[in-house]
């Protein structure tokens, strides 16, 4: 039988567990979508997979230090974080470079585009076999808006974008680059400036306050 002061301390721990894990989700709307959006969107061939709820465009509180109008990548946990006011981000569920092609450091949002054509590194040709041009439209994949990631002035081929493959959603399959669904990149896209800062922890850094393996599965920290 349990003591009282251990049933106490459970308690304890799922009422912390559960303050960490607070989140408010938003809903999806198309009211900030443009005509082309809705013509895009509505003409995709790819299945529409739901995303998983640890992984949903939500309102959630943000305990690290970057300004307001700042990007944060918690690879390890799969989020992207725009920094808001007073003490609040919007978290992302995101798609994040295999380990051997993820990228971290610090860098600025360089350039943005709408519906931008996609154009191969020589390594992803030659891995992939895909062509060295694929045109803008409704299932190129870099989705709908691209934030192309500059550091020390220069392009470093990295970038957020959209995706064609929502499926994946909160896995490590990448080429390197952040994925969001199409909506999620344009609702993030809409809020970004040219010279934001963007900060992406390095592999095994996470910095989430919770796991999202955990949120996904209901235990365990590995992955």
């Amino acid at each position: 039988m349990r003591s009282f002061g251990s049933i106490v301390g459970l308690v304890a721990a799922g009422v912390l567990l559960t303050s960490c894990m607070q989140a408010t989700y938003e809903q999806t709307s198309d009211a900030a979508f443009t005509p082309r959006d809705k013509a895009y969107l509505a003409k995709v061939s790819y299945q529409k997979t739901p995303v998983a709820e640890p992984f949903r465009r939500a309102i959630v509180d943000y305990h690290r230090k970057e300004s307001p109008g700042s990007i944060l990548v918690d690879s390890d946990n799969h989020y992207l974080y725009y920094v808001l006011d007073s003490g609040k981000a919007i978290r992302y569920g995101i798609t994040v470079g295999e380990e051997a092609m993820a990228w971290s450091g610090i860098a600025t949002v360089g350039n943005k585009a709408e519906w931008p054509a996609w154009h191969p590194t020589k390594g992803e040709i030659e891995r992939l076999g895909v062509p060295t041009f694929v045109a803008a439209g409704p299932d190129n994949p870099m989705g709908s808006r691209a934030m192309y990631l500059y550091a020390g002035g220069k392009d470093t081929l990295f970038r957020i974008h959209g995706t064609n493959q929502p499926e994946y959603i909160g896995a490590s399959i990448s080429s390197g680059c952040i994925r969001l669904t199409n909506e999620d990149a344009i609702d993030l896209y809409n809020r970004v400036k040219v010279g934001s800062v963007v900060v992406v922890l390095q592999p095994k850094q996470g910095d989430s306050p919770y796991n999202s393996k955990m949120a996904l599965y209901g235990g365990g920290n590995g992955y």
